[in-house]
């Protein structure tokens, strides 16, 4: 992993969110920008895969687990998609409020495994 693009994650996770709970919460359904900046997360999620695939092939080893970082980031991969399908399928309010908690759930997954390749010791 690379410190400083997990930190981009989970800042873009983080405004995701919260612009969609409000969005949510003011009455917006699910619109274009409201799903794309979640795909966006995604897309950014995908690059983090390829990275973790990539960095110990350079020397950046993680300190803890990988079945437990892999496992962090496979569940991370399959969170924004069903986020966007339910958004997708029941146009209402609470979609884009589903769409923010989905993104908050990123945020809060890419720091634990921020942690586990890090912090965390074998």
């Amino acid at each position: 992993m690379i410190e400083w693009y997990t930190a981009i994650e989970i800042v873009v996770a983080l405004l995701v969110g919260l612009v969609c709970i409000v969005y949510g919460l003011v009455g917006r359904g699910p619109n274009d920008y409201t799903l794309g900046a979640t795909l966006f997360v995604e897309l950014l999620l995908v690059a983090q895969f390829v990275i973790a695939l990539i960095a110990p092939l350079s020397g950046n080893m993680p300190t803890g687990s990988l079945l437990e970082f892999w496992l962090y980031l496979g569940v991370a991969l399959i969170i924004p998609p069903a986020a966007v399908f339910w958004g997708l399928v029941e146009r209402t309010r609470w979609s884009t409020v589903i769409l923010g908690a989905a993104c908050f759930a990123i945020a809060v997954m890419l720091y634990r495994m921020t942690a586990i390749w890090f912090i965390q010791g074998t």
